[in-house]
């Protein structure tokens, strides 16, 4: 049982090579490229719904921030699209993997972090004692406010990871409980079957909302150093 549950987490391979590579590349060629003067409805539906995206992210920003334009839409179609793929029946989410995930976060917080460092250092110190601080809490304070600092990648990663994996978790064992019904009881089925109709429809939403709020935190980390 443990092994059918969790044997969809595991990283795929082919001929003994990982396949992990090849299917996180896929979703790009999902997002067809325009050649044409006027586009189609799917192009036009895309494009209005990444500028719609990218102008409510990019609001809050300054000229320095909006330079993450690109990457930040580029990252949410990413997860979004893998979230979506890994719902389809026999397919790997790599979303569901941490060590994927952390690969996602650690550069861009990172990659944050270093520039509010280097653009605006005294407001970036500012963060790690608060105004107004009694002497005697500012060491314990500065050391909080680091670990808080330092923990916000693996925040990012593992609120993904354990939202994707807990709503697949969750569909397999409705799904498993639907196929043992289906020969005891129609009824029962029906109802269970209904449940698991009504859950795959909350994880589009989903998988959508994570891709947004991934997105959004690494966007205000942003806002936050520029």
């Amino acid at each position: 049982m443990n092994e059918n549950l969790f044997a969809s987490f595991i990283a795929p391979t082919i001929l003994g090579l990982p396949a992990a590579v090849l299917i996180i590349l896929f979703p790009p060629l999902l997002i067809p490229a325009s050649k044409y003067l006027i586009n189609n409805r799917l192009i036009t539906t895309q494009q209005w719904l990444i500028k719609l995206t990218s102008k409510q992210m990019m609001t809050m920003h300054n000229t320095k921030g909006r330079t993450w334009s690109l990457m930040l839409v580029s990252l949410i179609i990413f997860i979004a699209t893998t979230n979506l793929l890994g719902l389809l029946p026999y397919s790997f989410t790599p979303t569901t993997q941490l060590s994927m995930n952390l690969a996602m976060a650690i550069p861009l917080w990172a990659g944050a972090v270093i520039m509010g460092f280097r653009s605006k250092i005294k407001n970036a110190l500012a963060h790690f004692l608060p105004q107004g601080t009694p002497t005697p809490l500012i060491p314990m304070l500065v050391i909080i406010e680091t670990i808080s600092l330092l923990i916000q990648p693996m925040a990012l990663a593992v609120r993904l990871t354990a939202n994707i994996t807990a709503g697949h978790l969750l569909m397999h064992l409705i799904g498993s409980a639907t196929l043992a019904m289906s020969t005891i009881n129609l009824p029962s089925t029906l109802i269970i079957f209904t449940i698991l109709i009504l859950l795959t429809i909350l994880e589009i939403a989903v998988a959508l909302i994570q891709a947004y709020v991934f997105t959004l935190l690494v966007s205000l980390y942003l806002h936050d150093n520029t």
